[in-house]
């Protein structure tokens, strides 16, 4: 009976080293995570802060786009009501009697 006991005792002591052994690699893989888990959130966030960037500036481009496109229409427009006008004139100068 002693030689039992004592053979329980050592395997008690054995499942008790084994289990702080496995608690410490548990608490370092933990840390581990945690570390890792922080690294790749601070990489998201620096990635979304660069993409809400890229957003901004072409919304600025567009903006701009936008304006130069109305800009260019607009004097599209001028120039084609110009050369009516001076289609125009070029035909009432032709009627005209005394040019010819």
């Amino acid at each position: 009976v002693q030689n039992q006991h004592d053979d329980v005792k050592k395997q008690l002591l054995d499942l008790q080293l084994q289990h702080n052994s496995l608690k410490l690699e548990h608490r370092k893989s933990l840390e581990s995570h945690g570390q890792r888990l922080a690294q790749l959130q601070q990489e998201k966030d620096s990635e979304v802060a660069n993409l809400q960037d890229t957003v901004f500036k072409l919304r600025e481009e567009s903006k701009l786009l936008r304006k130069a496109h109305q800009e260019v229409h607009s004097q599209l427009l001028n120039a084609q009501a110009q050369m009516e006008e001076f289609r125009q004139l070029k035909e009432a100068l032709q009627k005209m009697p005394g040019l010819r």
